[in-house]
């Protein structure tokens, strides 16, 4: 059975790929994994052929490729406004694909995958789609038109899935959608930090914070909360992983504190990097105000044994409450220093956090994600489709 793949996840061309093209985040470790319950997968994508190629993973899988599109020319409102054009010129090429496709998955929100999505539906194709967003969250007229969709048509031969999770159903309007959590991380790599962490020596405090840098992902808060922890922990220090249209305004920020000798930015790394950076630092700190559908940066720090700080969005107090952190109320830097302050006060208190994380963690593995999406796909395509 062949799978298309329509997303507008953006990848780079390199000969240092199997497929030949390469791209940032969770994307390329869950294609690969969907790769494995599919006999042929082809993802239908922008693609670059130069450009930013810091911290990318290579997009590789069972008989895997990739059918580059051009990109969508600006942002924002002059994207919406150009879109139509630019499927002009890339429209055949989507529908090509998606005729000589078995089944269809389209990754929305989107504007690429709702294309796939809309053309697949009309074409009468097998659709798997995955709702990456805060399902709960209707903000755009786009977002109540995904909702629409899914709760309108999921059932029989197309599986919709949210991604979160709750103990009430995604949907009241129409069963058939189902939760889905999201991860990167393998079993193997769950596996290989079994060890809880032990607290750090005041002197030693190490904060991190990973993840695209715009403000309403937390970093200022937590850059403003520095002066503050450094009053109980005065060698206290903030690594600040990924890039973002807030990072010039970040450091700015760090320097009129007085804080940028103990803040690192380092920008865009791959994620073996941020594993190891993760390994290496006490605290996790994500006041995010952004929304979220189910943060895999969180479950990274979570199995690398890190409390996590951070707030009552989407799924984090599901995954927070089981006793592996602390979640906010305020998403002021006054609460997140008291947080810090209180994980770090108590050996055995730091211990069991870590402990909780661990276990939490190991709940979300890569196999998992994907026997859990293979069952559904089997009981909806009968059972001999995959």
């Amino acid at each position: 059975m062949k799978l298309v793949v329509v997303s507008h996840k953006h990848c780079w061309s390199t000969q240092a790929s199997p497929s030949g093209y390469a791209t940032d985040g969770g994307f390329p470790f869950q294609m690969t994994a969907l790769s494995e319950l599919f006999d042929k997968t082809t993802l239908v994508v922008p693609c670059s052929s130069s450009g930013e190629t810091q911290g990318l993973t290579s997009l590789s899988g069972r008989n895997l490729s990739v059918t580059p599109l051009t990109l969508p020319w600006g942002r924002g409102l002059r994207r919406k406004l150009l879109l139509p054009a630019w499927f002009v010129r890339n429209g055949a090429v989507i529908a090509r694909e998606i005729v000589r496709a078995d089944a269809v998955h389209a990754p929305i929100p989107g504007d690429i995958g709702t294309i796939g999505m809309l053309l697949a539906f009309l074409l009468r194709k097998r659709l798997f789609v995955r709702h990456c967003g805060n399902w709960l969250v209707e903000k755009t007229i786009a977002e109540q038109f995904w909702k629409w969709f899914m709760e309108r048509f999921a059932g029989g031969r197309q599986v919709m899935l949210a991604t979160g999770g709750a103990l009430r159903a995604p949907s009241e309007r129409n069963a058939a959608i189902r939760w889905i959590f999201s991860t990167s991380l393998t079993k193997t790599q769950l596996e290989a930090c079994q060890t809880p962490r032990v607290r750090p020596a005041n002197d030693s405090v190490r904060l991190i914070i990973a993840c695209r840098q715009d403000l309403e992902k937390g970093a200022g808060v937590v850059i403003e909360s520095l002066p503050l922890i450094m009053r109980s922990f005065a060698g206290a220090r903030l690594d600040v992983v990924g890039d973002g249209q807030a990072l010039a305004e970040l450091k700015t920020l760090a320097t009129a504190l007085d804080v940028s000798d103990r803040v690192t930015f380092h920008g865009k790394v791959d994620h073996k990097t941020v594993l190891q950076m993760l390994q290496k630092a006490d605290v996790f700190c994500y006041p995010t105000a952004a929304s979220e559908g189910f943060p895999k940066i969180v479950l990274e720090a979570l199995a690398c044994g890190l409390p996590v700080i951070t707030t009552r969005v989407s799924v984090l107090p599901q995954l927070i409450d089981t006793g592996c952190g602390v979640l906010l109320d305020e998403r002021t830097p006054q609460a997140l220093a008291t947080a810090v302050q209180n994980i770090l006060s108590d050996d055995n208190g730091y211990r069991m956090k870590s402990v909780r994380a661990l276990e939490t963690a190991r709940q979300y593995s890569l196999e998992r994600w994907r026997d859990t999406i293979g069952e559904l796909l089997r009981e909806a395509w009968s059972p001999n489709t995959l």
